[in-house]
């Protein structure tokens, strides 16, 4: 990885790889795979087992359903290296879905088997239609940034300059006093 990307982010490798941060979360139970805390741990061992080396995963945690779901979820946070780029990882990584049962219907923030989002990359900044990192939402998901925080506190967001730890205290400060 070139040395200006390693020092950007704070997190990376010797390797020409990519160090991804994937969020991950289920709140619908699959007759096969079990409960969404299992599709979670699921979802961890094929990503290691697929896309190239895991280098931490956080805790499971549960969280308050979003959307018009009245499901708990189950999220977590897991950090990747790999030669794929991020076109080909979201393609990798939407057939995991399908293959643990995610079915994607029109309606944004349903009930799903298994969710799985690239919040940043060590390659900073990147937008195309189908895939903006870093993910334009995660800066208001508390769901994601515990357990991002976990594993990668210090990783440093490129458009803000605030590491993930700063970013979830500041959410957290917002929403007490809200």
């Amino acid at each position: 990885m070139p040395r200006s990307s390693a020092r950007q982010t704070g997190y990376g490798t010797a390797r020409d790889d990519h160090t991804y941060l994937i969020a991950i979360g289920s709140n619908q139970r699959h007759p096969l795979f079990g409960r969404p805390r299992d599709i979670v741990a699921l979802a961890m061992e094929l990503l290691h087992e697929t896309l190239g080396e895991v280098t931490a995963c956080s805790a499971i945690t549960a969280s308050a359903p979003v959307g018009p779901s009245q499901r708990q979820y189950a999220n977590a946070a897991l950090l990747l290296q790999s030669r794929l780029n991020p076109r080909s990882l979201l393609n990798v990584l939407q057939d995991t879905e399908a293959m643990l049962g995610r079915v994607r219907r029109g309606q944004r923030w349903q009930a799903r088997t298994l969710d799985l989002d690239i919040v940043l990359w060590s390659g900073g900044i990147f937008a195309a239609p189908e895939l903006i990192i870093p993910h334009p939402l995660y800066r208001e998901r508390s769901f994601v940034l515990g357990p991002a925080a976990q594993i990668a506190p210090l990783w440093r967001d490129p458009l803000t300059g605030l590491t993930i730890r700063q970013t979830a205290a500041r959410l957290s400060r917002w929403k007490r006093k809200a």
